[in-house]
């Protein structure tokens, strides 16, 4: 999706008019306006407003497809499942259920997360844990734990 198309379609999903959004982002209609039209972008730190105010990641308002991975344990995350710091900024590097107000609350070990993830899986229990055990080490978590 491209970026115009994706400020537009925020605004929208706010029911918003150009005037609204622009008022909520101290910004003006034409501004607005020319995101959506594609002549322009937010600066960078109109982006961080707009991903704090409409809860969804800059990565995603740049239109980059979110290839995002909790990096304690392997989750796919999508806009609702990226953690909030307790500034209301994203840290797109855990799930919400992996990091609350910014501290790591989940299993101290590889295999406590395992027990924890394989029943959400959706897969066989033994495949399960044979891809947890060979992909939970190579994420950052689990790798500075090893440091």
């Amino acid at each position: 999706m491209k970026v115009k198309d994706i400020f537009r379609d925020l605004r929208k999903q706010h029911n918003l008019s150009q005037d609204e959004m622009a008022a909520k982002l101290f910004v003006t209609r034409q501004a607005v306006s020319r995101w959506e039209t594609g002549e322009t972008v937010p600066a960078i730190e109109t982006l961080a407003l707009i991903s704090k105010t409409f809860g969804v990641s800059i990565n995603t308002l740049l239109g980059q497809p979110s290839e995002l991975y909790c990096q304690a344990c392997g989750m796919p995350l999508k806009d609702g499942d990226i953690v909030r710091q307790p500034d209301g900024s994203f840290d797109e590097d855990y799930c919400k259920y992996c990091v609350v107000d910014g501290k790591y609350v989940g299993p101290d070990t590889v295999e406590g997360m395992i027990e924890v993830c394989v029943p959400h899986m959706g897969m066989p229990e033994e495949a399960a844990r044979a891809f947890l055990r060979e992909q939970l080490p190579k994420l950052k978590h689990w790798r500075k734990a090893e440091e």
